[in-house]
């Protein structure tokens, strides 16, 4: 696939504006703040063309990109305490409605910041998508932000954290500095093929 291809197709705000699935999608989730936009923007090797921002749940929309015959897929974070209630339920009936009208998808990248424990929010929506039988990776965001011991220590506790998802594959990311970007290309070039 060629990352330089890719161009923004369109952003949806309800359900009833997510358009019919016509190719392979691969989906990019996780709680708010944790990496997504950042991290398609490192895939794309642009600066913004996913918004970025230092504040949790900026992405609010379900958000495409096509790249050759495929979709890339930033879908708004869940688990932003201070959204409205209104606003969670919206985000919560995007998410769900994505995931449970016929898609093509192929891949989910699971984001799970790599310096804390997934949260309960981060264990449900693994559950969720091994129950409904989505492919998935966990992409551990945010390593650069580990020094070599802490990374070590973290990478070892999440083989306890993660034990039921063993057989799922992880890659440390940084956004910064490209780590295991390369691995997350990899791991969507061998889903869409």
């Amino acid at each position: 696939m060629n990352y330089q291809n890719v161009k923004f197709e369109a952003a949806f705000g309800t359900l009833k504006q997510l358009p019919k699935s016509d190719r392979a999608e691969v989906a990019f989730a996780g709680r708010s703040n944790v990496g997504k936009s950042s991290l398609l923007n490192k895939i794309f090797n642009r600066k913004s063309l996913a918004r970025v921002s230092s504040v949790p749940g900026k992405t609010i929309t379900v958000n495409f990109y096509s790249v050759d015959k495929v979709r890339l897929v930033d879908l708004p974070g869940y688990g932003y305490a201070k959204a409205a209630p209104g606003e969670k339920r919206r985000w919560a009936e995007l998410m769900e409605g994505y995931f449970k009208t016929e898609r093509d998808i192929r891949l989910v990248i699971q984001l799970i910041d790599m310096r804390h424990k997934p949260t309960a929010d981060d264990m449900t929506m693994l559950s969720f998508l091994r129950e409904m039988g989505y492919p998935f990776v966990i992409a551990l965001t945010k390593c650069d932000k580990l020094n070599k011991t802490e990374f070590n220590a973290r990478l070892a506790a999440l083989e306890t954290e993660l034990a039921d998802y063993a057989d799922i594959v992880k890659i440390p990311v940084s956004s910064v500095k490209g780590d295991g970007v390369e691995a997350v290309k990899a791991e969507i070039e061998k889903a869409v093929s």
